[in-house]
């Protein structure tokens, strides 16, 4: 295959082989399975059999392009867990037969201010992401954990605790990172009340990490069926968000609300729960701009702000926390012929928490074809 970039080592692009993958090659087509490129390792890069992949709701919009960026095909996945087969041989902290796990990115400039921070997810080249993205080694796009395996550069590579059940630890490494690192950033701790609005696949990580922390954990939902689930969750009282006065209650009194609901929703109802210097971190991604009121942040030095997944090191960082407190999310498991399916599902919310592929499906070369319609 053509060399189309230099690689980081200024190695030009590498020999490749096909693997099996499930993606979709237009926006309105189902996902079905194909073929794909993986390039064979280079002195540098972790070669992963995937175990198991989490469903994000970022596949759905990807695949479906909902946000007028995808190329075809696009093979979704960003929450990976599996086994290292071979490494190449500069490769230090990886040997074959360990755990490892790979999150939303698989590359950055490493040159910038900000990846030299540890803020690859802000890098200002741009991060690579594990789908949909440049491929600088073999010159398409990058495809994600939907697959056989996967080769990643060991900087991007992350330890999985061996204590966690490894199918509820794939989700960590998008919905366990993009709720710790606000968490974190903005010192939730013991002493601090702390709103997490919406229980969902992001929302019952917050509430889990947060308790963990040492946070008074105080749950919003517009769902009256989620109360207990979210007191089983860990937290300390449920607010049902349609009810004034259970809202009053708490009016001015948090330190910080992480707002995880990607619908359209009253933003200055949670902005006036905060204290004076409180903070509400934005996680979902309403579809809509949302309006914030001048005199729902001014009056109190409220702050409104956005947080996006973590750096390398504070995904490793989160997934020792997680294995610390014996933290993963709560799954469904499903075979790779039955994501269409599942996709259809979390568009109405049916799943607790988080949809979860058995990659050892997609061996199955007997799987019933008509779970993809």
């Amino acid at each position: 295959m053509e060399a189309v970039k230099a690689t980081a080592e200024g190695v030009k692009a590498v020999n490749a082989k096909k693997v099996k993958a499930f993606g979709t090659e237009a926006a309105t087509a189902p996902l079905n399975q194909l073929n794909i490129q993986r390039r064979k390792p280079t002195p540098h890069d972790v070669e992963i059999e995937i175990l198991y992949c989490g469903v994000c709701h970022s596949d759905l919009h990807t695949a479906r392009n909902e946000w007028h960026s995808t190329t075809y095909p696009c093979v979704p996945g960003h929450e990976i867990v599996g086994k290292v087969v071979s490494v190449g041989n500069h490769v230090t902290k990886f040997k074959a037969g360990d755990l490892a796990a790979v999150g939303c990115m698989v590359d950055s400039c490493r040159q910038c201010d900000y990846c030299k921070e540890g803020l690859e997810q802000y890098c200002e080249e741009g991060n690579t992401g594990t789908y949909n993205s440049p491929d600088k080694h073999l010159g398409t796009q990058t495809y994600g954990g939907y697959s056989e395996s996967i080769v990643v550069d060991e900087a991007f590579v992350l330890r999985v605790p061996e204590n966690l059940d490894l199918a509820a630890t794939a989700p960590l490494l998008c919905a366990g990172i993009t709720t710790y690192s606000p968490l974190k950033h903005w010192n939730v701790g013991p002493g601090k009340k702390v709103g997490v609005v919406g229980i969902g696949g992001l929302g019952h990580m917050a509430v889990k990490l947060a308790k963990a922390m040492g946070a008074e954990v105080i749950v919003f939902t517009t769902s009256p069926s989620k109360v207990e689930d979210a007191k089983r969750l860990g937290a300390d009282d449920v607010v049902l968000s349609k009810d004034e006065e259970q809202m009053n209650r708490y009016a001015g009194k948090l330190h910080f609300v992480l707002d995880a609901v990607s619908a359209q929703h009253d933003i200055n109802a949670y902005l006036n729960l905060l204290r004076v210097d409180g903070s509400l971190a934005l996680v979902g991604a309403p579809e809509h701009p949302l309006p914030v009121a001048a005199f729902s942040l001014i009056p109190y030095r409220r702050s409104f702000a956005g947080s996006m997944i973590g750096g390398i090191a504070e995904t490793q960082e989160m997934l020792d926390f997680c294995g610390k407190h014996n933290i993963v999310s709560d799954i469904e498991m499903i075979n790779i012929q039955q994501i269409n399916e599942a996709y259809e599902r979390l568009l109405k919310g049916d799943v607790k928490y988080r949809f979860v592929i058995d990659m050892a499906s997609l061996k199955n070369k007997h799987a019933e074809q008509a779970k993809n319609n």
